[in-house]
């Protein structure tokens, strides 16, 4: 006889008690155990009702950011997407043409910007790759939806508005060197 059947007859051979074949003690204890959770504190939180306190430094949902002046800081430079090791981003670069100085920064802007959210593992590398301080991860969460093709964030969804009184703070995700580098107007990046 191999060891399984042998101890398998071992465990049949043993007999069991009457509590042990009414089932009582068993189903007394789960039930302990149940009305103990009932008194402890709720780990869950009622969402949307009740939200849930974030770090500072959380990292959600994408904005490409606007300069002091109202115009994207995005020169289409491509190293966000080279940087992103899920491949998340694509982008198409474009010349400014006259008269879209008001809109583009540099001469070279990204006409298509698209973030894929369902491939975006949301490890912030964009955002330490980008050179112009374009694109941040903010602390708002991304929207649920049910089609694959509302996970494609496009420019309209990632631009943040012209209104300076609506746009993002993302001081928090700066460190200090880069905000006293910012003051120095005698920079060639803080001029334009």
């Amino acid at each position: 006889m191999s060891g399984l059947t042998k101890r398998s007859m071992v465990v049949s051979n043993k007999k069991m008690s009457f509590w042990e074949k009414i089932y009582l003690p068993a189903i007394l204890g789960g039930m302990w155990i149940t009305f103990g959770h009932l008194f402890k504190k709720k780990t869950t939180i009622r969402y949307p009702e009740e939200k849930r306190e974030f770090s500072e430094i959380y990292r959600g949902r994408h904005v490409l950011k606007r300069d002091d002046e109202g115009r994207e800081r995005c020169t289409a430079c491509g190293l966000c997407a080279v940087a992103c090791p899920a491949e998340a981003i694509t982008m198409v670069a474009s010349e400014r043409q006259p008269g879209e100085e008001n809109l583009y920064r540099e001469e070279k802007y990204a006409s298509t910007y698209e973030i894929n959210m369902l491939r975006c593992i949301f490890c912030g590398l964009c955002e330490e790759a980008c050179p112009k301080e374009a694109i941040f991860l903010t602390k708002e969460i991304v929207k649920a939806g049910y089609e694959r093709d509302e996970f494609i964030y496009g420019k309209d969804l990632l631009v943040e508005p012209a209104d300076p009184a609506k746009r993002i703070d993302v001081t928090k995700r700066q460190t200090k060197e880069v905000l006293e580098f910012k003051k120095d107007k005698n920079q060639k990046h803080n001029v334009h």
